[in-house]
C-alpha cells in the first residue's frame, strides 16, 4: 500500500454527503491502520483568538479563521510554514503539529502561514482505499499554495480543474 500522506483528496461532484460535499482533503496520516485527514476549504465563524480565549482562557494575537477539518472530534491541529515548530513535514513548505506547546507558541506570533483545525477526517483499516476504488474520492498531489494560498472558497473547483486537465 502506497501512503496517500501529503496527497489530496478532492471529493467529486456525486458526492452529496454533507461533511464532505465539494471538499478538499489534505492527508496527514495514511498507513495500514487508516487514514487521517484535515479539510481545507471549511472555515468557520470563530477565529483563532476566539477559540484560544475559549480553550485557554488566554488572548493571543491570531485572528484568521478556524478551520472545521472534519466531522470527528479531537484536538486542534495546525498546518503551519515553520519548520521549526513541526512534528511532521507533509510536504515542501506545509507542516503539521497537535503538541500544545508548539501550538501555544505559534499562536503568539504573526509569522509563517498557519491554519488552526478544529475536527478531523478519518477513516478506519482499509476504509479510505475502498472508498478510492468506489470513486468516493479523487486524489492530486498536494502543494503548499494549495494549503496557504488559494481562497477556501475557490479551492475545490481549481483543484477540480487542475485534475480534469490532466486527464
Amino acid at each position: 500500500m502506497d501512503s496517500l500522506r501529503g496527497q489530496l483528496l478532492i471529493a467529486p461532484p456525486h458526492l452529496t454527503d454533507p461533511n464532505f460535499s465539494k471538499t478538499v482533503v489534505l492527508i496527514v496520516q495514511h498507513d495500514e491502520d487508516g487514514a487521517l485527514g484535515l479539510v481545507l476549504n471549511r472555515p468557520t465563524e470563530k477565529s483563532v483568538a476566539d477559540v484560544w480565549l475559549e480553550l485557554r482562557k488566554k488572548a493571543c494575537l491570531r485572528t484568521d479563521p478556524v478551520y472545521l477539518g472534519g466531522p470527528v472530534p479531537g484536538p486542534l491541529m495546525v498546518l503551519h510554514g515553520d519548520d521549526a515548530s513541526a512534528d511532521v513535514e507533509l510536504l515542501d513548505g506545509v507542516f503539521f503539529c497537535s503538541s500544545d506547546a508548539s501550538l501555544e507558541q505559534m499562536v503568539d506570533e504573526v509569522g509563517p502561514p498557519l491554519r488552526v483545525y478544529a475536527g478531523y477526517s478519518g477513516w478506519g483499516r482499509g476504509q479510505l482505499e475502498m472508498e478510492l476504488q468506489l470513486g468516493s474520492w479523487l486524489s492530486a498531489p498536494a502543494l503548499a499554495e494549495h494549503v496557504f494560498n488559494t481562497p477556501t472558497r475557490d479551492l475545490w473547483q481549481g483543484v477540480f480543474r487542475e485534475i480534469a486537465d490532466e486527464t
